[in-house]
């Protein structure tokens, strides 16, 4: 099968890639011919199609006002997009176009080409963005769901998007524009979910697309049985956000002996620092962004590690890297987290936003190390029956044949 597969990134960064990489992988080592849609970068893995990449363009720093213009208009609509996958679909003729993150820098312009061609096109959810004009459901430090039912307008009113106007402006009429007027996300054959919770959630929220549940795998190589090694401390890892609960991690550790590192980057990078030093709080340590090969150690030198997200997560990956690694995750109860934290089983879970619920959880488990070593093994079990990259080939591949029979 030649299958086309599309994201805005083709570096490794962040959640989506990951999922979007190894689903690369993994079709390759099952024989398929894939190709790939993305947009140029100096970071990107070699690709054979990459001299039909979309330019690049930084909504962060988007440079001149005649600059800012032209990323607004390509985040509406990208004509480059669709003139660029035009000529890529002209040259590799795939079966199936399997679609991942596309929003702003490539955007939803390229699904009527599509459709015009009569691709079977499949679309994995990694976030809320169809739903959530900023892709997170969250707003204050706390889940919002005002958006239900296409009141998109909420994001302007609140200032949803980095609390500009003029951004969130721009985020709200983009909602508008592809899901009220033009319906782009309708043409989509099958949505797929990696965890129930989104599915259920995008559902509630007036999305009717349909939804498969498919969870994201891990590679052989990284669920692969490993010696168990016994630790101590607590481990964060992964973005420093407001939305990942870093404020609620400082505050249960204050009042804990306990040893509590963080490994990431992110825009809370220094106010975590500031506060931790305004707090004294000399059990807490920022270890920045670690390399996999440098991650790998602190996850196996840690008792456990910690999860304490305020915003529902979709699949987290931090959960089953310390799940492969035989290790329990002591984590928020929200979104699609309980899925894989099953509460006295892998790990426990506690009250989202609660630092007194995490910190007496916290110290059951360091009062407990039998207790923690049984939970890791259970979580190893999980990765390896659940999650495997044999079981979802198979549930991937069942997806794209039926798509296809209904395009035959």
């Amino acid at each position: 099968m030649k299958i086309l597969l599309v994201n805005k990134y083709f570096y490794p960064r962040g959640g989506s890639e990951r999922a979007f990489f190894d689903t690369a992988d993994l079709l390759q080592a099952e024989g398929h011919d894939v190709s790939f849609f993305s947009m140029a970068h100096p970071l990107n893995r070699e690709s054979a199609t990459s001299g039909f990449f979309v330019s690049p363009v930084d909504y962060d720093h988007p440079g001149s006002p005649a600059r800012q213009a032209g990323a607004a208009v390509r985040l509406l609509y990208s004509t480059e997009a669709r003139r660029k996958l035009s000529r890529l679909l002209d040259a590799v003729r795939p079966d199936l176009v399997h679609l991942h993150n596309i929003h702003h820098q490539i955007s939803p312009s390229i699904i009527p080409l599509l459709k015009k061609r009569d691709l079977p096109v499949v679309m994995t959810l990694h976030d809320y963005k169809l739903v959530c004009p900023v892709y997170i459901l969250a707003r204050g430090g706390r889940p919002c769901e005002e958006c239900a039912g296409g009141k998109f307008i909420r994001c302007f009113r609140h200032r949803c998007a980095k609390d500009s106007r003029g951004k969130s402006l721009l985020n709200t009429v983009e909602m508008y524009l592809h899901r009220t007027v033009f319906r782009l996300y309708e043409r989509i054959d099958v949505f797929i979910s990696p965890s129930r919770f989104l599915k259920q959630k995008m559902e509630e929220m007036g999305f009717s697309g349909r939804i498969v549940p498919l969870p994201n795998f891990l590679p052989a190589a990284e669920s692969s049985s490993s010696d168990e090694v016994p630790g101590d401390g607590i481990l964060y890892f992964g973005r420093l956000s407001p939305e990942k609960g870093l404020g609620t991690l400082l505050a249960a550790a204050e009042n804990s002996g306990s040893s509590w590192k963080i490994a990431g980057d992110g825009p809370m990078k220094d106010a975590l620092a500031a506060q931790i030093g305004r707090r004294s709080l000399t059990n807490v340590t920022l270890l920045g962004h670690l390399p996999r090969e440098a991650l790998i150690p602190q996850i196996r030198k840690s008792a456990f590690v910690v999860l304490p997200s305020v915003w529902y997560e979709n699949q987290p990956y931090a959960v089953m890297e310390a799940f492969a690694l035989g290790k329990p995750v002591l984590a928020s109860r929200i979104g699609g987290i309980p899925e894989l934290v099953r509460d006295g089983e892998t790990g426990l879970l506690f009250e989202p936003g609660s630092a007194r619920d995490l910190a007496e959880k916290a110290a059951v488990l360091l009062r407990s190390p039998s207790l923690v070593r049984e939970m890791g093994r259970r979580a190893r079990r999980l990765v390896e029956t659940d999650f495997s990259p044999a079981g979802h080939y198979r549930k991937l591949r069942g997806i794209y044949e039926s798509v296809m029979r209904g395009k035959a």
